[in-house]
């Protein structure tokens, strides 16, 4: 999309740190490209992140070490920042601007879309009531990521977010079999990171079916607020005009909101909590909103973006936000973590929202709700006898809380843990019955008679 003819000035007013600021500039668009040239140097790229009336800011993406912005000739392109979209980038690896990474060149696609998108219609959005299987038994069971839906995972610092992240694209698919596929994006991730990322979707043949964008923490801030939008632009073109269910996965956003903060303090904006801005509310938003159903289109666009919480503070600004946004999170615990169970979901904390409309007769099976009611009540059972076992000790607890407490511990290592990888949903259903089933059936009171009758007759007709 052309917005008009290319117009160059000579010389910018100032500079602070990647920041042009150019007085004068007429028909300005927010996210121009610019393109900035200094004699006897190289071209550096740019893009307008502020069309004010007087003064345009440009930030630009390459080293702005040894720019000089008396000297700089500024070129605003007339164009806006732009995806390449279509199946042709399913097994392609790029660059968080669209570059490719695997070695391949640059991608045709089948078209060119703004990558800020445009805001769904309300009116047109259809409420999710299909789930999405990702293999892993604390979401799927307890926790069901819906289509359309957002729902973030609330991590820690050293916590292993970006390797749940990684199984998940390997092992998410649509349970019935529908058209499906992966778009990741690892915002702000080492060389290392991307290496690993690349070399396991490869080796798992999980690439055949995902597109990557990986930003890497030495390229340029700026890439960071735009590896995202890339991700979600091609995502959109895959779901509403080819028909595929997507899953977008994006790790960490506490990067992305990090470059936000570098920016605006390089703006010199008045900051808000904790140094953050104050629209970073409706920036997270402008990403968050892109998940979801169109009426009349086929396909579907869901998130499930990954931060990590800053002193494992689930009070602070970028979770705080998110969970005002997103409907529901996941939360990873540290204490599990130490005790080696992989993935370390913590379900207590952990909701969807929307688990209800995704599950029960003709999605799942009709007890599961019921079923998931009963985990979560006997594991707040186990960890509040493992409180008190550690005052008292083991022998002082009743029957009930040594069951309660044998319960929580089985709970952890059996169903949460998943040493040997991606599990079916009926497999999670299964692992979670057999936990049910070492209490006494009075214990079960959350478990109706007639799904207690179901899981038994199912148990004597299995082979």
């Amino acid at each position: 999309m052309t917005l008009t003819l290319p117009r160059s000035y000579q010389g910018a007013n100032g500079a602070a740190g990647p920041l042009l600021f150019l007085e004068g500039a007429d028909r300005v668009a927010l996210g121009e490209w610019v393109t900035v040239r200094i004699p006897g140097t190289t071209d550096r790229r740019g893009q307008v992140i502020d069309a004010g009336d007087k003064v345009t800011v440009v930030q630009v993406l390459d080293e702005p070490m040894g720019l000089a912005p008396g000297r700089a000739e500024v070129t605003l392109t007339g164009e806006v920042a732009r995806a390449v979209v279509g199946k042709e980038l399913i097994g392609r690896a790029l660059s968080g601007v669209g570059l490719p990474l695997d070695g391949l060149p640059p991608p045709v696609g089948e078209a060119l879309r703004p990558v800020n998108g445009a805001p769904m219609n309300p009116s047109r959005r259809v409420r999710p009531s299909e789930f999405i299987e990702t293999g892993v038994s604390a979401i799927d069971g307890l926790n069901t990521l819906v289509r359309g839906q957002k729902l973030p995972v609330f991590s820690g610092p050293g916590l292993p977010a970006l390797e749940l992240a990684a199984s998940i694209v390997e092992q998410a698919r649509a349970p019935r079999g529908e058209p499906f596929a992966v778009v990741f994006a690892g915002i702000g991730i080492t060389a290392r990171e991307t290496r690993r990322f690349l070399d396991r979707f490869t080796k798992a043949g999980a690439l055949e079916r995902s597109v990557l964008y990986l930003n890497q923490a030495s390229d340029p801030t700026i890439e960071r607020l735009l590896c995202p939008r890339m991700a979600l632009t091609a995502a959109e073109y895959l779901a509403f005009e080819c028909g595929l269910h997507v899953l977008v996965v994006m790790a960490d956003l506490t990067h992305y909101c990090e470059a936000l903060r570098e920016i605006a303090t390089a703006r010199q904006e008045i900051p808000g909590r904790r140094g953050y801005p104050g629209y970073m509310y409706t920036d997270l938003a402008t990403i968050f909103e892109r998940a979801g159903i169109l009426r009349g289109r086929p396909g579907s666009v869901t998130q499930l973006p990954i931060l990590t919480m800053p002193d494992d503070d689930i009070t602070h600004p970028i979770p705080d936000l998110t969970g005002y946004i997103t409907e529901g999170q996941v939360v990873l615990g540290r204490d599990l973590h130490r005790r080696g169970v992989f993935p370390p979901i913590d379900v207590l904390p952990s909701l969807s929202r929307l688990m209800n409309a995704g599950i029960g007769k003709g999605r799942t099976v009709p007890e599961h709700r019921q079923w998931a009611d009963q985990l979560y009540a006997l594991y707040a059972q186990g960890r509040e006898a493992r409180l008190m076992a550690a005052i008292v000790g083991e022998a002082g607890l009743g029957a009930a809380d040594r069951r309660a407490l044998q319960f929580g511990e089985a709970f952890e290592k059996e169903f949460i843990g998943q040493p040997l990888g991606r599990r079916t949903l009926p497999e999670t259903l299964d692992a979670g019955w057999r936990l049910l089933e070492a209490f006494p059936r009075d214990d079960l009171t959350r478990i109706s008679d007639a799904a207690w009758a179901a899981r038994q007759a199912a148990r004597a007709a299995a082979p």
